[in-house]
């Protein structure tokens, strides 16, 4: 494996490592109620997964 011939400096470590910021999650807005969820979750609000119910959630 190849070993770096200098040094890497600060400014170059940090930009890299800045690169990666954090994102917000995408989300899905429900059909039936319009609430917003994560896609490919079941809904925390209404407990519905692709059309189907497979929650119990207490209103």
């Amino acid at each position: 494996m190849g070993q770096p011939k200098r040094k890497q400096s600060k400014q170059r470590s940090r930009k890299r490592r800045g690169a990666t910021t954090f994102a917000l999650p995408q989300l899905s807005k429900d059909s039936q109620d319009g609430t917003l969820f994560r896609p490919h979750r079941v809904n925390p609000a209404n407990g519905m997964y692709r059309g189907r119910q497979v929650l119990d959630v207490e209103v």
